[in-house]
């Protein structure tokens, strides 16, 4: 074996560029044991993936890991890496679903949000409902969310609940939750991407509660004989008034007045 002094300049250096092509060699080999998931998030509404892993052994272990962006707050399309395997305790475990815990923010108040569900289920085998990536750029989820109005408590306060469900190849809006599924062995350095979506127009949370007319939607009343808003019956009869989260007292939402 060469001892240490008789190693000329020139032979060290060719060791060092051999020993670090071999330190990013296997850097390369780890990042592959991952996937990005990037997301196009509607404004004022954030998304928070966290992994769930299985045991490989069929030991009983499992964890799950809150993911964590590493850029800047507000950068779109936000981004996250998510790791393929995982070891916890010596047990050695694989990605089984990332669930997309989703916020929307419809008012000024810290209250004034709901939330909604997204999902990634993790497939060893095909299925009928695998999408193949693209040769280039990534795979892309689309998703519609979809706003419903309502009134709570004694002085009938606006509230708005999220709804977030899936858009098929020709926008036409699913039962399914956004996301989708994919197969672990397609995974590796590859880029899913959700894109979201807000419908323009909300909804009464309550089909057939309130009437649309052209001022605004009115809240029905009168069929169990309370002040809340009730299913719609004919001879029509209309709450007196709503609150809005700033105070206002309305009759008509979004409008407030007639």
């Amino acid at each position: 074996m060469m001892s240490e002094r008789h190693m000329t300049p020139q032979l060290l250096r060719v060791l060092f560029v051999s020993a670090m092509a071999v330190v990013v060699s296997g850097c390369s080999m780890m990042q592959t044991e991952s996937f990005t998931f990037q997301a196009d998030m509607p404004e004022n509404f954030t998304i928070n993936p966290v992994a769930y892993y299985a045991s490989t052994s069929g030991d009983l272990c499992s964890s799950k890991n809150p993911i964590q962006s590493e850029q800047p707050i507000g950068a779109r399309p936000v981004e996250f890496k998510l790791p393929l395997r995982e070891t916890a305790k010596g047990c050695s475990m694989v990605l089984t679903n990332v669930v997309l815990h989703i916020e929307g923010q419809w008012g000024k108040r810290e209250l004034d949000m709901s939330l909604q569900r997204a999902g990634l289920s993790i497939r060893d085998e095909p299925t009928e409902n695998l999408r193949p990536f693209p040769v280039s750029g990534p795979l892309v989820f689309q998703g519609q969310c979809q706003w419903f109005f309502r009134t709570v408590g004694s002085k009938r306060f606006i509230r708005k609940i999220l709804q977030c469900r899936a858009l098929d190849t020709n926008g036409v809006v699913q039962k399914s939750l956004a996301g989708g599924a994919l197969q672990r062995d397609q995974l590796a350095g590859k880029t899913v991407k959700l894109v979201l979506s807000v419908a323009d127009k909300e909804e009464p949370y309550y089909n057939g509660w309130w009437l649309e007319t052209p001022k605004g939607w009115k809240a029905c009343t009168g069929l169990w004989g309370t002040n809340n808003e009730e299913p719609c019956v004919k001879p029509y009869k209309f709450i007196k008034s709503f609150k809005m989260s700033d105070g206002r007292d309305c009759t008509v939402y979004p409008n407030c007045t007639e």
